[in-house]
């Protein structure tokens, strides 16, 4: 397994985070526990999760997984960088979601309690909250952080001046800031290189992207339809809104002799700024396939292919101005 540091910080993760999302709803706990497990035997020490998971409001069902996984000792819970997030609604009253500073200190207190654990490793904002003003959101992270009950603080789905504005904010207060953001990012999705991610390269923050195969669409769907397959309604509308680039980008990976799903990892992992994507296996099969995009370098005329099936953005204004 390769590391790298989380942005400006210390702190060593591995470059493939392990996203715990169908832990719960899709994969059973005994099989989630089976993953953790050997996702630590891979060298995998980067997890991500978030308060929501499970999607039945206020349960935490995936929290629930993860700490009662950590609560069968072995050093799983040492040697696990545990990263959870906060903002969405966990009950039905009015302060119950959010970025105010009540829920960030009840949604910490609750997190630490569903996964059995007395700190967060990096407590991130799992989006923007328009209605509190970043010196709330910093007091009351800074409280936890005198607290021992988190380390590191890292966003996601921020806008590039969310993070300046972040940023600007903490240090006015003497403050580390953000050290990370979680973002939507893949061949696909391109859109944080206008600003997003030079805003995160400035800052120090290293970059999470999240669904890194676009949902399964440069998972080699192509391939698994072939084979009987089925998709979903949604996933065909997708497929039949970007099928002539997969087809390129399919038959690219031929030409490569890799599987897509590996070549979109092993991309974003060529990329400025990336810590590491978020896997979200389903099985240990799963687990064990993404390890491959560790090995491959990308030479820069494939990376050139790339660019030209699936187009990037400039770094903003260059992109739409001189």
């Amino acid at each position: 397994m390769d590391y790298t540091q989380l942005g400006r910080t210390g702190l060593k993760v591995s470059r493939l985070c392990l996203g715990t999302m169908n832990f719960g709803p899709v994969t059973s706990e005994d099989d989630s526990f089976a993953i953790m497990d050997h996702a630590h035997e891979l060298g995998i020490n980067f997890f991500d999760t978030a308060n929501v998971y499970g999607w039945k409001k206020g349960e935490g069902i995936t929290e629930n997984i993860i700490g009662r996984w950590f609560a069968k000792g072995g050093g799983r819970r040492e040697k696990t960088v545990i990263a959870t997030k906060l903002y969405g609604d966990m009950g039905d009253w009015p302060n119950d979601g959010r970025l105010s500073a009540l829920n960030i200190r009840r949604a910490a207190d609750a997190s630490l309690k569903r996964m059995q654990t007395d700190y967060i490793d990096l407590y991130q904002a799992h989006h923007v909250d328009r209605d509190t003003p970043f010196e709330e959101f910093w007091e009351a992270m800074d409280i936890l952080k005198q607290q021992g009950k988190i380390l590191y603080v890292g966003s996601s789905n921020f806008a590039g001046w969310h993070i300046a504005k972040a940023q600007e904010t903490a240090r006015r207060r003497n403050s580390v800031g953000l050290v990370s953001e979680q973002s939507h990012y893949n061949l696909i999705v391109r859109a944080p290189e206008l600003e997003v991610i030079p805003a995160a390269e400035d800052y120090g923050l290293g970059l999470i992207p999240w669904s890194p195969l676009a949902g399964g669409l440069l998972g080699g769907i192509l391939r698994k339809i072939d084979k009987g397959r089925s998709a979903s309604e949604n996933m065909t509308k997708e497929l039949e809104k970007h099928r002539d680039k997969i087809e390129q980008y399919e038959a690219f990976c031929d030409e490569l002799g890799e599987d897509p799903a590996n070549v979109g990892l092993a991309w974003l992992l060529h990329q400025r700024a990336v810590t590491a994507p978020i896997i979200g296996p389903r099985t240990l099969d799963q687990l064990d396939g993404t390890t491959r995009a560790l090995e491959i370098r990308l030479e820069e005329k494939a990376l050139t292919r790339l660019d030209e099936i699936f187009p990037g953005f400039k770094t903003a204004p260059e992109h739409y101005a001189w």
